[in-house]
């Protein structure tokens, strides 16, 4: 067999910083939560309900750098270093103009923004929304100049940068809050400067590793202050249908709040509960999908379809075995963390009940419809991913979530089940996309 381009050593590097970075990061905002907690229930509140819309304004800017990253990939693939470092400083242009752009509708349009989304809240609640939106805003830019020096670090595969760097402003932004809260008494102010100071520090730092000389990809002045639509439109053609995918799945997100509101408060506390234990539960899942990209975007610049092929099967085993005992894990510890929770028995066992199905199905098919995906993406594949992801969004999680939830009264059990029926879904989708080899005839660069 010939020589392969990443070796098991490369991989594990690659993986591991990228696991404990999205660990970090959750623990962190544990810890966040519980010192926002005492800043009062309006400031809790304003800060919950602004990090919704702040969502999907992260999102826009992870899908642009996830484009990036698909690019810079397939260019370190094919050598071509001077390529790869014009379409990050390219990335980041755009990235800065858009994030600024961005900035100024939000600042212009805050109150009636707020109004529409928000009005039925009171109005200490509302002053805490408009007081930590009119911060966090600013830094929206900070968000976008870090996406896009992290899409060039996970390109080269030096993801322990970026972990180094989200363990540094993380505990930057814990140390703030709590001097905020605790001493500075200043509530949700005391919160958001924080979160900017941690925010511009990331940005700052990997805007300066990104131009240091002896990386392989490297930032130029002249580009940076360039528009080049050639390079622009090979990072928009993978940024915009990943974009479209995320805005749905948001969309689609909040009315499953809605509905799940419905079940009166036993099955919301539940399902309230549940989510913060899925999302420690998926960590695994999520973390391989960069190394997808990296992996899979360099065989394919490189032209090399073989190794490309082999490293879908490898990858996808190394996220199925890492995958099903991180949520074999989670599932044994889960009946601990609940000690926690001041809650009834009754809805103690029904969060056990979601835990178990959520993580079963995360375990045995996110693997495939997550992590698998990326790396059809990565191959240029990206309008079928956008197309699948969108329709089993849509008809599997939002239409069988009202017919399970809703209509066979099932409740959160039925938004639940209706969840992993869209990863199944999705699963035996790219599963067949990627034994047809149909995702072999496209070209990125």
């Amino acid at each position: 067999m010939k020589q392969m381009p990443f070796s098991e050593k490369d991989l594990q590097r690659m993986m591991i910083p990228l696991f404990f970075e999205q660990l970090f990061v959750m623990l962190v905002g544990i810890a966040d939560t519980l010192v926002v907690s005492h800043a009062g229930e309006a400031a809790v509140s304003g800060v919950s309900l602004v990090n919704q819309f702040n969502t999907i304004f992260i999102y826009l800017f992870t899908a642009l750098a996830s484009g990036g990253a698909v690019v810079i990939s397939q260019y370190i693939g094919r050598k071509d270093s001077e390529s790869a470092g014009r379409s990050a400083s390219q990335l980041l242009m755009f990235g800065t103009v858009f994030s600024l752009l961005i900035v100024v509708l939000v600042l212009a349009g805050k109150n009636g923004m707020l109004r529409l989304l928000f009005g039925k809240v009171e109005d200490s609640v509302m002053d805490a929304c408009v007081t930590y939106l009119k911060i966090s805003a600013y830094s929206y830019p900070a968000l976008a100049v870090y996406h896009s020096g992290a899409a060039v670090y996970r390109s080269l595969g030096k993801t322990n940068v970026t972990m180094y760097i989200a363990v540094l402003s993380n505990i930057m932004n814990v140390i703030g809050n709590v001097i905020g809260v605790f001493v500075l008494h200043a509530g949700v102010a005391g919160v958001a400067w924080p979160s900017l100071i941690a925010r511009i520090f990331s940005a700052a730092a990997i805007t300066v590793l990104c131009f240091r000389k002896k990386n392989e990809v490297v930032y130029t002045a002249g580009w940076i202050f360039k528009w080049d639509t050639d390079y622009l439109r090979r990072i928009w053609n993978f940024a915009i249908p990943n974009g479209v995918e995320n805005g749905i799945f948001q969309f689609v997100k909040v009315a499953l709040s809605s509905i799940a509101a419905l079940f009166g408060t036993v099955q919301i506390a539940a399902n309230g509960v549940a989510q913060s234990i899925w999302s420690l539960a998926a960590l695994a899942g999520v973390a391989m999908g960069p190394a997808f990209i990296t992996v899979i975007g360099q065989c394919m610049g490189n032209k090399d379809i073989e190794a490309a092929d082999y490293y879908f099967t490898k990858l996808s085993k190394i996220t199925l075995r890492l995958s099903s005992s991180w949520n074999l894990l989670i599932l044994i510890f889960t009946p601990l963390f609940l000690r926690f929770y001041a809650l009834e028995p009754q809805t103690k066992r029904l969060v056990i009940w979601l835990v178990l199905i959520h993580n079963v199905f995360n375990a045995v098919a996110f693997p495939f419809s997550g992590a698998l995906s990326n790396g059809l993406r990565a191959a240029g594949d990206v309008k079928f991913t956008m197309y699948v992801s969108v329709i089993s969004t849509i008809a599997g999680r939002l239409f069988l979530s009202y017919l399970l939830g809703i209509v066979l009264q099932m409740g959160v059990i039925g938004i639940a089940l209706a969840m992993v029926s869209d990863w199944v879904i999705r699963a035996v989708v790219f599963i067949w996309r990627r034994k047809s080899g149909k995702w072999k005839a496209f070209e990125v660069v």
